[in-house]
């Protein structure tokens, strides 16, 4: 009896879920043969309940958007727009996220940080209030150009190798940067927001560090530490989100180096 009583229960189970997915497939509406199902409609409407605006959403209005929807798509496929370049990149850009998304996600939930992580990691990357003056470049600068400004920031080092307490007034007179009225004063900023070339001319250095020309892709820097927060001063939440960033990034990295394990694939550098 309780096995008949099973076998009954399955059976309503497996035909409701039949019925369901029957239901799902219902058409709502067809535009030139096109279909739009009921799920399709559902699962549209239930978003656009969830945006608060000035027009009242009724189910007859979310059906008037997919409709609108699909004559929209209808007409691109019809003048070829499906097939431009720029809409075939942003389609691959989609489905670019939506695999690695796909892949990835669940992997990114099991990753953790602890308090001692921070503390770790901010032994090696401490957080610094910097100043510099800045002698700007062209994204690709002609060797005549670096040389200029290389000659110019030396210029710079010298002087302030003879007169530390002049940076803020060198810096106001000559940096090329929105801080120059300020001296150039940057002020505290964490590792990831300053460039790795500029952070690394620092790092480990005392306050009062004036460090020689260094390049970045902006330019040549000259840089004065101004401060270094301590442990107990910084914001832990921020350098979590920056740890989970790291180790978020390197699974990624990790990721696409064994999708290239099974791929084909060909430079040539000569052309960079």
């Amino acid at each position: 009896m309780k096995k008949q009583f099973s076998v009954a229960i399955i059976a309503l189970m497996v035909a409701g879920t039949a019925v369901a997915q029957k239901n799902d497939n219902q058409v709502v509406a067809t535009v030139n043969g096109q279909s739009i199902t009921k799920k399709q409609f559902e699962d549209y409407h239930l978003q656009n309940l969830k945006f608060v605006g000035q027009r009242k959403i009724t189910k007859e209005v979310s059906l008037q958007d997919l409709i609108n929807r699909q004559l929209g798509i209808q007409k691109a496929k019809k003048t070829g727009t499906d097939k431009d370049p720029t809409v075939v990149a942003k389609q691959e850009d989609i489905l670019f996220h939506a695999q690695t998304s796909k892949d990835l996600e669940n992997e990114f939930k099991k990753i953790t940080v602890s308090d001692e992580d921070v503390k770790k990691y901010y032994n090696d990357n401490q957080e610094y209030r910097t100043a510099h003056i800045l002698y700007r470049l062209r994204a690709e600068p002609t060797p005549k150009e670096v040389e200029q400004a290389l000659l110019q920031s030396s210029e710079i080092y010298a002087a302030l190798q003879k007169d530390p307490d002049s940076f803020a007034k060198l810096a106001n007179k000559y940096s090329q940067t929105s801080a120059a009225p300020v001296g150039g004063d940057l002020g505290f900023q964490p590792p990831t927001r300053l460039a790795p070339e500029y952070f690394e001319a620092i790092k480990g250095q005392k306050v009062g560090f004036i460090s020689k020309p260094v390049r970045t892709q902006m330019g040549i820097h000259v840089i004065k530490i101004l401060g270094v927060k301590s442990f107990d001063q910084i914001d832990k939440n921020l350098y979590k989100k920056i740890i989970y960033d790291k180790k978020r990034d390197a699974m990624i990295e990790n990721y696409f180096k064994n999708l290239a394990k099974g791929a084909d694939i060909k430079t040539n550098p000569n052309l960079l």
